[in-house]
C-alpha cells in the first residue's frame, strides 16, 4: 500500500506523517489532578506500546498538575504528552503558562470552542511552538456548520449531513489555524464518528481535500468484541488505502481488562496489515475433526507461553513468523512458509510432529514433551539468528 504524502509533524520526540511509521496513541482515564495515578497510567500505556499519550486538561487542578506530571514522566520516558482542551482551553493555557509550555501538543475540538477560544488556543500553540490536533467529533460537531448544512441540504439523510458537517468543520478550522500563522507541519486533523461507514467516508474526504497528517479513530466504539471489530474494520480499510498517520482505539474499558488493552488492539491492527511488527506472527489453525485436540490445543498454549517468555530475551523473535499447526492438510505448507514451524499429523497417528526451519524440514519429534523439544529448537534458532 502506498502511504499518503503529508507534512511531517514533530510531537515531542515522535515524528508522524510523511514516511514515518503509523504511531500509536492512547488516553488516560485518571483524574489528571491526581498526579501519581496519572503518571502511573501514562507509563503503563507507554511501556505497553503507546507512543503518544493524551490527558484531559479540563480545569485548574488538571492544568496545574501538568508540569509535575511531565517532570515525573520524563525521568523514565520521553513519551510525548498531549493536552486535551475544550470549552475553557484558552483560559487554562493563558492562566497556566507552565502547562502550555510543558505539553508536547494541544488537542482542540472546534465544536466545543467558540471563535475566540479557538483563536486564542491556536495563538498559544504558535507562541509555544506546539503542534495542534484539530479534533472534530460527531457528538460535538460545530453547531453553526451543521445548521448551515441542514438549511442548504434539505432532503439529505441525516448521516450524510453529519458527515459533511464533520469534514467542513475540520477543513475550515485548519484553514483558520493556517491563516493565524500555524504551519502545516504543526497541524493534525481527526474527524471521529461512531459509525464504521461514516468514519471511512469522512477520512477519505479529508485525505482528498487536505494536505494534513491524519489521526485515525472510531469514537465511542463500545466495548469488547463489538468495539474491536468496528474499529478494526474502519481503521483497516483506511490504512490499507494509505490514509492515516497515527491511530487510537477508543474502547470502553472492561473492569476485567486494563487500559493498555486499547494499545494492544492498535498493535494488532498495524501488524495484521504488515505496517509494523510488534510480536511474532503466530500462525495456528482452529482445529477440526482431523485434529487431535488433546495434543494440539495444549501444545499451542504451552508454546504461546514460551514464546512470550523468550521475546524479552531475544528481540529478533518479534520479527519472525511461527507456525503451530494441527494436521497434515495445511500444516506442512504453513510450516514451510514460516521462519520456524511445527506440524502435527492429526488424530489418526501417534503424537509426533515435523519441525521446519526456513522452508526446510529439520527434524521429527514425538512423545509427551513435544512442547519442550520444540522450545529447545526455537531457542537454538534464536541464538543463531541473533548473532
Amino acid at each position: 500500500m502506498k502511504r499518503r504524502k503529508t507534512p511531517e509533524v514533530l510531537i515531542g520526540s515522535v515524528k508522524i506523517g510523511n514516511e514515518n511509521p503509523v504511531a500509536i496513541q492512547s488516553m488516560t482515564n485518571t483524574l489528571t489532578a491526581d498526579i501519581d495515578a496519572t503518571v502511573k497510567q501514562i507509563l503503563e500505556l507507554n511501556f505497553a506500546g503507546s507512543e503518544i499519550v493524551r490527558l484531559t486538561v479540563n480545569d485548574a487542578g488538571a492544568a496545574q498538575a501538568i508540569p509535575h506530571i511531565v517532570e515525573k514522566v520524563r525521568k523514565l520516558s520521553p513519551v510525548p504528552i498531549v493536552g486535551d482542551f475544550h470549552f475553557n482551553g484558552n483560559v487554562l493555557l493563558r492562566k497556566y503558562p507552565e502547562c502550555a509550555q510543558s505539553l508536547d501538543k494541544y488537542r482542540i475540538n472546534p465544536g466545543n470552542a467558540d471563535d475566540k477560544n479557538f483563536r486564542e488556543m491556536v495563538e498559544m500553540a504558535i507562541k509555544n511552538k506546539k503542534p495542534v490536533r484539530i479534533g472534530v467529533n460527531a457528538g460535538s460537531v460545530d453547531a453553526k456548520v451543521l445548521q448551515h448544512l441542514m438549511d442548504d441540504l434539505k432532503g439529505f439523510p441525516s448521516d450524510e449531513i453529519l458527515e459533511k458537517a464533520v469534514v467542513q468543520s475540520a477543513l475550515q478550522s485548519a484553514k483558520l489555524a493556517e491563516d493565524l500563522g500555524l504551519g502545516r507541519d504543526k497541524i493534525v486533523l481527526s474527524a471521529k464518528m461512531s459509525d464504521v461507514n461514516s468514519v471511512i467516508h469522512v477520512y477519505r474526504e479529508l485525505a482528498k481535500h487536505s494536505p494534513y497528517a491524519l489521526h485515525l479513530g472510531l469514537t465511542e466504539a463500545g466495548s469488547g468484541a463489538q468495539g474491536i471489530v468496528k474499529t478494526s474494520i474502519a481503521l483497516g480499510i483506511l490504512l490499507q488505502e494509505g490514509i492515516g498517520d497515527t491511530i487510537r482505539v477508543s474502547l470502553t474499558p472492561s473492569i476485567k481488562s486494563p487500559r493498555t488493552h486499547e494499545v494492544k488492539v492498535c498493535q494488532e491492527i498495524l501488524q495484521a496489515l504488515n505496517l509494523r511488527q510488534f510480536s511474532p506472527r503466530i500462525i495456528s489453525c482452529p482445529g477440526c475433526g482431523r485434529t487431535s485436540n488433546e495434543t494440539f490445543l495444549p501444545l499451542v498454549d504451552k508454546l504461546n507461553t514460551k514464546i512470550v517468555q523468550l521475546q524479552g530475551k531475544y528481540p529478533i523473535l518479534s520479527s519472525l513468523k511461527i507456525a503451530i499447526m494441527g494436521c497434515i492438510v495445511n500444516g506442512p505448507g504453513e510450516s514451510l512458509h514460516a521462519d520456524i514451524g511445527i506440524s502435527l499429523p492429526g488424530k489418526c497417528e501417534k503424537p509426533m510432529a515435523q519441525i521446519y526451519l526456513k522452508g526446510v524440514h529439520f527434524k521429527d519429534i514425538k512423545g509427551d514433551d513435544m512442547d519442550e523439544q520444540f522450545a529447545v529448537v526455537l531457542e537454538d534458532f534464536l541464538k543463531q539468528a541473533s548473532k
